[in-house]
């Protein structure tokens, strides 16, 4: 068996919070004004959450709970795009980087293709690489379907510096 690592990787993230009609909805690093939020410790930005765990889990550094703990007092309400942040640091502490990522967020709200160009662009400059976005619904199936949440699931592919 080579003992020896890839210099390429994929990992997967995947997260999901239940909407919160009293709490601003932040959704890929953007603020969704006249739409429900997402309850969570942090601002609940299921985007931004999936993507960590899906560059952590690339390079084998363990999750977004390892990385930031999902109930510490410092991270309550915290904004998501901190914890992005974080998590690239983390990469490029271990010698990685992202080379892309694909999200697919899964909900009846917000309507994403209108800001589909802002919200990738978003996460573009905040990833430091291309972050391609995409949103479904599952015709009124699961949770999703019955309007009681949304769901993220991201891909990153990351390579050794």
């Amino acid at each position: 068996m080579n003992a020896q690592i890839p210099a390429i990787r994929v990992g997967n993230g995947f997260d999901v919070h239940a909407y919160d009609a009293e709490s601003p909805l932040r959704l890929a690093g953007l603020e969704w004004p006249g739409e429900p939020g997402l309850s969570g410790h942090s601002d609940g930005d299921a985007v931004c959450h999936a993507v960590v765990d899906a560059l952590l889990s690339a390079a084998g550094l363990g999750d977004i709970g390892g990385l930031v703990g999902v109930d510490e007092p410092g991270t309550e309400g915290a904004d998501s795009t901190r914890f992005v942040r974080l998590a690239l640091a983390r990469l490029a502490e271990h010698g990685w980087r992202p080379v892309n990522v694909s999200v697919q967020i899964v909900g009846n709200s917000p309507r994403f293709s209108p800001r589909r160009d802002e919200a990738q662009w978003r996460m573009s400059k905040l990833v430091g690489a291309p972050v391609s976005l995409a949103a479904t619904t599952t015709d009124h199936l699961g949770f999703t379907g019955r309007g009681e949440g949304l769901a993220a699931i991201a891909t990153a592919l990351i390579e050794q510096v």
